[in-house]
């Protein structure tokens, strides 16, 4: 089920190219929900906020972070790979999500299923992993697509800066699939993405709060405004088109020590009027995400905890669109 060969004296090459630097690999406790089936992409296509034809296994095998059912708000944020080995097999999409609402995103799917040729199952056989480069990826058409006995080894179609996603079997040894590389400590991988700004799993973005455009989908190609309907397609579509969306996830940093018990998710930030200024998603020590009114982010801002006030900074990620940073 390789999505393209790429022998192992190739990619040695191709590491060497990296001028020597280790790619660090993240186990993700996320989980892996297989859509198999002639229909399978058709299907998925009516459910989900990005354009699901546009998934293909040779030149563009992974698609994110498309949103399902944004009146399901439990299921935003999923990430798609496409596998297909040969012409002979049925399509294969996996989505990934957080592992606490597989269950949910596999009984909205079979409530839409109907009579549609599709078989929706969980693969608790295979592992996935994020691989950070020891330096700025390059031109993303240049990464290595897959390695055996890699599944799917792709550039994180959220961000460049994110480096690749790597699907595997479980057991498999990391080595062999890229030359070099170390095992590394997965808060690593969580405080290199909220350093970037980049959402993932219910605690950035909770279950019947977050939104599509607020959590900035749309700037990690997550969102299609021209692939036609799909469900909860209007009130994304037309909050796009008026151009008003007056909150966004940031990522934030405390430049003082926090407290022992740290920043509890939900707690209100202020500005120092006291006006409010959003409020705090999740973090990993002096790193976090934050959503928060565009018109207060360059201000200074805090947290209120107890009789303190913990200050915190907010920034615009480089990664986003030009026009957006302004």
């Amino acid at each position: 089920m390789l999505v393209r060969a790429i022998t192992a004296p190739g990619l040695r090459r191709w590491c060497r190219g990296r001028r020597g630097a280790a790619a660090a690999c993240f186990p993700l406790g996320r989980a892996l929900l297989g859509v198999r089936g002639a229909e399978a992409a058709v299907f998925l296509q009516g459910l989900l906020t990005n354009d699901v034809t546009q998934l293909d296994p040779n030149k563009n095998p992974a698609l994110a972070p498309a949103a399902v059912g944004v009146y399901f708000p439990d299921l935003v944020g999923v990430t798609l790979f496409r596998l297909h080995g040969s012409t002979a097999e049925e399509p294969h999409i996996l989505l990934e999500c957080d592992s606490s609402v597989l269950d949910s995103i596999q009984k909205h799917l079979k409530l839409y299923k109907i009579r549609r040729k599709v078989t929706i199952a969980p693969c608790p056989d295979l592992s996935l992993w994020a691989v950070i480069p020891g330096e700025q990826p390059g031109d993303a058409s240049s990464l290595p697509k897959c390695a055996d006995p890699a599944l799917l080894l792709t550039p994180d179609p959220r961000a460049e800066v994110m480096g690749w996603r790597l699907i595997a079997k479980k057991g498999a040894n990391l080595s062999e699939i890229i030359p070099g590389s170390q095992v590394g400590d997965v808060q690593d991988y969580h405080r290199h993405r909220y350093k970037q700004g980049i959402p993932e799993g219910v605690k950035d973005l909770p279950p019947g709060v977050a939104l599509p455009l607020e959590s900035n989908l749309a700037f990690m190609n997550g969102i299609s405004f021209t692939k036609g309907c799909y469900i909860g397609q209007e009130l994304t579509a037309r909050t796009h088109h008026m151009g008003v969306i007056r909150k966004r996830l940031l990522p934030v940093s405390f430049p003082e020590p926090l407290p022992s018990a740290g920043v509890p998710e939900g707690a209100e930030i202020l500005t120092e009027s006291g006006k409010r200024a959003g409020k705090f998603r999740a973090g990993g020590g002096e790193l976090g995400i934050a959503l928060l009114r565009l018109a207060h982010v360059n201000e200074p801002l805090c947290i209120k905890l107890g009789g303190d006030r913990v200050k915190l900074r907010a920034a615009t990620p480089e990664w986003w669109p030009k026009a957006a940073a302004k």
